[in-house]
Formats: structure tokens, C-alpha cells, sequence
């Protein structure tokens, strides 16, 4: 590997460590050959997300003209032209050594725009078509560098694993996700429970949640969870070095949602983490797990 593409797969993964701490956990269960593919994607992701969300003083104008030029680098990158940039060069690789699907970061790319300009989805399909870009597609991508033995098979546990983790945030950052001008969470489902932005914004500001709004936030959970349990069966499909990995991320995404519960459904009075302790506990576990076993949704650490 050349000194520019060593260094491009170091910065990306210097970004995972930085930002990703429960994926990056997870990611060190990996053989030496995967990590580096998947800090990559990670990379890709998350700078593509920096343009979008951590350049927010500047006008929205600036932030789209940002996201297109890095965009158009991105697949001029892909037609095999040189790029100037610090994370093309890795995730060009590892697309071209696990010949991943160009579609899937077409879709991330697009989703991304939006973040420009929608601000709120008026029902869970119209979210899903943002998470089919935003989240879906990341499950897909990472397919290939996991090694499932039917990758047809596994490729809508992928799917959901992926839609699971992002709604996990969107419940878990309503506070954050506000003090950027979106709410992710559906307006359908917001009048179902009665609770309007406003209510939400004033619940921020108070740091605590109304009984309305952790109702919102339960209905919420028993969405996501149905998402872990369409992901689960895809977790002993892939290889058996890829699954202490996956088994991780996925008990500790989950784990977000339980401390949520523990909480009592209040986003707001603090972010929701799993403590230090719980997170090595089941990494360990996983790692000892035989390859093959089911994964249940359920809680493995109380």
C-alpha cells in the first residue's frame, strides 16, 4: 500500500475512533484484512455528515456547493481520475477491492442533500425513504467486506440492521437533532401522541420530558426493535469472523435503547449511553459466542 492510501485509511480511521466509539468497540472484533475497509466507509460517512451538519454557521447555499464538489470528486474518483482529498482515496479502494455497489453511495450521497433542506417527515414512510439512503444502504455496503456465505439472503438483515441503528439515534438525539432545526421523528406520529415541536423544544430548554412525550418515545423503541428483530437472523449468515463484530454493534445499539427505557423514556433529561463497564462485558461475550448462534434482541446485560 502506498504512503498516501495508508495515510487516508489512518484518517478515516481516526474519525471512527473520534465519533464512533460503540461501531469503532465493535470494529476492533474484526480481522486485521476487514478493519481498515470498514473505517473507510465509516469515513465516508461521516465526512460527508460533517459537511452537512458541523457547517451549519454557513448558508445552507455554501453547505450544498461543499457537499456537490465533494460529491463530483467522489465519482470522478470513480471513473478513475486522481483525487485531492484526505478520505476518497480509501473508501475508492475498498469499493474497488470489494467491488461494492456504486448505487448505495449514489443513494447516501442523495440522502445527504436532503439533510440540506427537509427538516421534519410528515410519516414513517416518507423517513423510511430518507433511512433507505441515510442508513439502509451503510448495511449493504458493509456486506461484502462481511462475508455473508448467501449474500442474497442476508441483505435485508443488512438493511434493517442498518434502519435499527439510525432510528436508535434519532430517539436517543431528539434534543440534538432540534438544536439543528430537524426532527426526525414522524409529525404522525407527533399528533398521535399530542406533542407538537414547540412541546418538544420547551421539554429541551427544561432538560426533562412531558408524560406525552415519553409515550412518543416508547411507540418509538417498539418501532425500532422490530427493526432489530427483522435484523437478527442476519447475524449468524455472515462469516464467522465478521459475527463477534455485528453481535457487538448490535447489543449495544440496542443497549441505547434500553437505557432509554431505564430513563423512563425521557431523551431529554440525558443523553442515553451504555456504560463503560457494559460495553467491554459485551464485547467479551460476543467474542466468546460460537459463530452460528442466534442473536436474541433481548437485553444481555442487566
Amino acid at each position: 500500500m502506498n504512503p498516501r492510501l495508508a495515510e487516508s485509511y489512518e484518517v478515516c480511521r481516526r474519525l471512527h475512533r473520534r465519533h464512533g466509539r460503540t461501531y469503532y468497540l465493535a470494529t476492533r472484533l474484526l480481522t486485521a484484512r476487514q478493519r481498515p475497509h470498514v473505517h473507510a466507509l465509516y469515513g465516508f460517512t461521516r465526512y460527508a455528515d460533517e459537511i452537512v451538519d458541523r457547517t451549519e454557521g454557513r448558508a445552507a447555499s455554501v453547505r450544498a456547493a461543499r457537499l456537490r464538489d465533494w460529491s463530483a470528486a467522489f465519482l470522478a474518483g470513480l471513473g478513475g481520475e486522481p483525487v485531492d482529498d484526505p478520505i476518497l482515496p480509501a473508501v475508492l479502494h475498498t469499493i474497488r477491492v470489494h467491488d461494492l455497489d456504486r448505487s448505495d453511495f449514489a443513494a447516501f450521497l442523495n440522502s445527504m442533500a436532503m439533510d440540506l433542506d427537509v427538516r421534519t417527515y410528515d410519516t414513517y414512510a416518507d423517513l423510511l425513504r430518507y433511512m433507505e439512503g441515510s442508513a439502509a444502504v451503510i448495511g449493504t455496503m458493509m456486506l461484502p467486506i462481511l462475508r455473508p456465505a448467501d449474500a442474497v439472503a442476508a441483505r435485508e438483515p443488512a438493511r434493517q440492521l442498518g434502519l435499527a441503528f439510525q432510528l436508535t439515534n434519532f430517539i436517543r438525539d431528539v434534543g440534538e437533532d432540534l438544536d439543528r432545526g430537524r426532527v426526525y421523528l414522524p409529525q404522525q406520529d407527533l399528533r398521535r401522541f399530542g406533542v407538537t415541536i414547540a412541546d418538544l423544544e420547551r421539554a429541551r430548554q427544561r432538560q426533562g420530558s412531558s408524560g406525552s412525550i415519553r409515550a412518543l418515545i416508547r411507540f418509538e423503541i417498539a418501532r425500532a426493535r422490530d427493526h432489530y428483530d427483522r435484523a437478527a437472523p442476519g447475524v449468524p449468515m455472515l462469516a464467522p469472523a465478521s459475527q463477534a463484530c455485528i453481535r457487538t454493534a448490535f447489543h449495544l445499539y440496542a443497549g441505547i435503547l434500553d437505557e432509554v427505557e431505564r430513563q423512563r423514556y425521557d431523551v431529554f433529561a440525558r443523553r442515553a449511553t451504555v456504560p463503560n463497564r457494559t460495553r467491554l462485558l459485551v464485547a467479551a461475550r460476543s467474542l466468546l459466542t460460537p459463530p452460528g448462534r442466534a442473536v436474541s434482541p433481548a437485553p444481555v446485560v442487566a
